[in-house]
């Protein structure tokens, strides 16, 4: 009888990763700053807050129009394509970091122009305190640390009060599972609220009460969520973020004066933007495109000439900017695998172009030699480690391949013992079929329509029902020495998720992922 008999139903946690697959992370905390902005609405007219709904609607007014009108007048200043959702973005965080000017006896003019003064610097950051494209530091924290030395106006982050955690808790959560930043964000609470809560302690405040009000009266939930894990200020690497985020947790919570300046939340950021910019690909890169090839007959490969040196390790990815005339709903920014090694002259990344194409993958598409994209991003963990020559196993479900032909092109994997199983519907669709023949890799192959796979590729049909899921006693019968392998693998989050529970059954302790959410 066939190891597997049904095909398993879709975990809750499957099934969130496809949702949120659905949005870029920026579309994402667009949304959910949108639904925060709207709460705050609803708490003033409940009595929970005391602004006055005329003027929370004309400071989110000033705060979001005046940002997105500033950056779109200083991207045809200088001549580039204005992100929206970034400016709009911004424009919220600020409505978030300032308290709204009431209008009234107590109108406060200057109030009002420190607010509209951060709004522009926030929008002139992106270009002014920039370097190759990539702006260094986090444009709202730029525009609020910088109206504060003006003496203008100074933020106050009123975000951080309890009635805002509601809504708040949940829509942070939500963002740092979706940029898969929980760990992160971890390290700062803990590292922050510990410092904040030995203060208190100190002062004779009950334990209780030392760790709830760093987390319900201060920013700390509103400043992780969605300032600290800002994608193109964070440093490539998994640890170098730990690093970054306690070294931002002291800064964010130890009581400092200096005179000119003092202990802020938007100063800690802004030195840990300082940080991560001097550990990672320092500003965007520009990709002049050659040519694309069909790779099978859903997925291609584009390969493009970097102006300058494109620094990454084997396995991470970059993040491409397509502008285009409508973006749909994840947005114009997308993430794609590196699969050239590091020391190639051209950058190369594999796409599925399976029908229907989203409008980002038709811009890629119509691509012609000599057109030029930017790269702005250049990140990720899915590397195999450096000191040690464990043996591995990599799993690829079908387009989940790309991660690995860098690993597969150096010529280590018979010293290291590579086991690769590709998971695919058919053999056309076997991508890079000469690359791995040419790897040294084992190369097992599942085809779920049962189909015969290349002879340099073992077939793996007959330990699983044709169509099927492979589940663990499949996979330990595959890979019989599972258990002291390091697995790792890359596909679509329903893939990974099953394939994770399979390899987990298999015996496997030491998993690594790649979901390809959003692709």
């Amino acid at each position: 009888m066939s190891s597997i008999t049904s095909r398993p139903r879709t975990s809750p946690v499957t099934a969130l990763d496809a949702f949120l697959g659905r949005f870029t992370m920026y579309r994402l905390v667009l949304l959910v700053l949108a639904a925060l902005a709207v709460y705050s609405l609803v708490l003033d007219a409940l009595g929970w807050l005391t602004f006055g709904i005329p003027h929370l609607l004309a400071h989110l007014a000033l705060c979001v129009g005046l940002t997105y009108a500033s950056n779109r007048a200083l991207a045809a200043l200088f001549r580039v394509r204005p992100h929206s959702e970034s400016s709009l973005i911004t424009g919220l965080l600020l409505y978030f970091l300032f308290w709204p000017t009431l209008f009234g006896p107590t109108f406060a003019a200057v109030d009002l122009a420190g607010v509209a003064l951060a709004c522009v610097l926030a929008s002139a950051s992106k270009y002014a305190l920039a370097w190759r494209g990539r702006h260094i530091f986090n444009p709202a924290a730029a525009g609020a640390f910088i109206t504060g030395l003006t003496g203008l106006n100074i933020a106050t982050w009123w975000a951080g009060t309890p009635a805002m955690l509601w809504l708040l808790v949940p829509g942070v959560l939500l963002v740092l599972y979706r940029t898969r930043k929980m760990l992160m964000a971890a390290v700062f609470t803990v590292v922050a609220t510990s410092i904040v809560a030995a203060g208190l302690l100190q002062s004779g405040v009950d334990p209780g009460g030392a760790v709830w009000q760093p987390l319900a009266q201060s920013p700390v939930i509103f400043f992780v969520g969605f300032m600290l894990t800002e994608p193109l200020t964070l440093p490539p690497r998994r640890w170098q973020q730990l690093v970054l985020a306690a070294v931002v947790g002291i800064l964010f919570a130890t009581p400092f004066n200096f005179g000119f300046v003092a202990n802020s939340p938007e100063l800690a950021l802004l030195v840990g933007n300082l940080l991560a910019f001097l550990a990672g690909q320092r500003g965007s890169v520009r990709l002049l495109f050659r040519h694309s090839r069909r790779l099978t007959p859903t997925t291609t490969e584009f390969v493009f000439e970097p102006r300058r040196p494109l620094r990454h390790a084997p396995g991470q990815y970059l993040e491409l900017d397509l502008p285009h005339a409508k973006p749909d709903g994840r947005g114009r920014r997308r993430v794609f695998s590196l699969t050239s090694p590091p020391d190639a002259p051209h950058v190369k990344i594999g796409v599925g172009t399976a029908e229907p194409v989203s409008a980002a993958k038709q811009k890629l598409l119509a691509l012609k030699p000599g057109d030029e994209l930017t790269a702005t991003t250049v990140a990720g963990d899915f590397v195999l480690p450096r000191r040690s020559k464990d043996p591995v196993l990599l799993i690829a479900a079908g387009i989940g391949i790309t991660p690995y032909l860098a690993h597969l092109s150096d010529g280590s994997a018979p010293e290291r013992d590579v086991v690769l199983l590709y998971l695919a519907r058919n053999a056309s669709e076997l991508a890079y079929a000469a690359e791995l023949k040419n790897s040294g890799a084992r190369i097992i192959a599942r085809l779920a329509d049962g189909s015969t796979p290349p002879d340099f590729i073992e077939d793996a049909g007959a330990v699983a029902e044709t169509g099927a899921r492979l589940d663990g006693p499949a996979l330990q019968h595959l890979v019989p020495d599972i258990a002291r392998r390091r697995v790792y693998i890359s596909g679509s989050p329903a893939s990974v998720g099953s394939l994770r529970r399979a390899a987990r059954q298999a015996g496997a302790r030491r998993i690594q992922v790649d979901s390809f959410a959003g692709y």
